[in-house]
């Protein structure tokens, strides 16, 4: 028996999240426990990093599963082509990694970082992907504003509601809004964990802020209430991309290391 730890990219426009769930199709763990279970010739149930929202999309997630038969890095460049040649266009794996057998993807991860995008020019080659926001924007505001999330806190205002987590407290390394491109903004947030919706709802209120209906003493507001109510609504799922995941050295069975 050995565990890996699979590197996924996809699109999730035409997907209903990550997670398999009672009565939603078309899920991306679904399809890919399809595909590998019947290349492998076993049983796969794949555990993931975390669940992305419909229509969010991930450049490097990571999912481990147990296998019994061949051994995957023996030729993993084959098996890597292998997999994706029956995956379909919006899915794709780009690496396998040998981990220790106890490792998991969600528990052992200690970093995750998102992207979230805004353009402020209507771009039909890329609105797929960004977040069209009409108007003036003070992304300056916006960075004095997202400073007030460092640290570790409890952000239920930016949650959605009747979730299973045990707490909404999550340590937040950075957040920083940058200019990406002509009329593009890049939002940059890296934490230990997120909450379902966190960042959408983040971004929502922090554009709030940038187009003056709130003030920066007000977001600050936002996150001390602890109240989903207070805070704006979630920005676009099209816009934001789980980007990295960090985790120990020690957990890999090789010299890799991963984000």
């Amino acid at each position: 028996m050995a565990r890996y730890f699979l590197t996924v990219s996809y699109n999730g426009r035409e997907y209903n999240g990550w997670q398999v769930q009672d009565n939603t199709p078309n899920t991306v763990e679904q399809v890919l426990e399809e595909k590998l279970s019947m290349l492998l010739k076993q049983k796969v149930d794949l555990v993931g990093c975390g669940r992305t929202d419909a229509g969010v999309h991930a450049k490097n997630y990571i999912a481990h599963f147990d296998s019994q038969g061949v051994n995957l890095l023996d030729n993993k460049a084959h098996w890597v082509y292998k997999f994706n040649t029956v995956l379909p266009p919006a899915i794709a794996i780009t690496d396998i990694r040998l981990v220790m057998d106890n490792s998991h993807a969600r528990f052992d991860a200690t970093e995750r970082m998102y992207y979230y995008f805004v353009s402020l020019k209507k771009d039909p080659f890329r609105d797929a992907f960004t977040w069209y926001v009409y108007g003036d924007v003070d992304f300056e505001v916006m960075n004095r504003a997202a400073d007030l999330l460092l640290g570790t806190q409890d952000f239920t205002s930016f949650s959605k509601l009747h979730t299973q987590t045990k707490t909404n407290i999550c340590t937040i390394k950075k957040a920083v809004w940058q200019r990406y491109g002509t009329d593009e903004w890049r939002f940059t947030i890296v934490a230990d964990r997120f909450l379902r919706g966190m960042v959408r709802a983040i971004v929502g209120t922090l554009v709030q802020v940038g187009k003056n209906k709130l003030t920066i003493a007000d977001f600050g507001n936002v996150i001390a209430a602890r109240d989903r109510q207070k805070a704006g609504n979630n920005a676009p799922a099209n816009a934001l991309f789980l980007t990295g995941i960090r985790y120990p050295d020690t957990i890999f069975k090789t010299d890799e290391s991963g984000c």
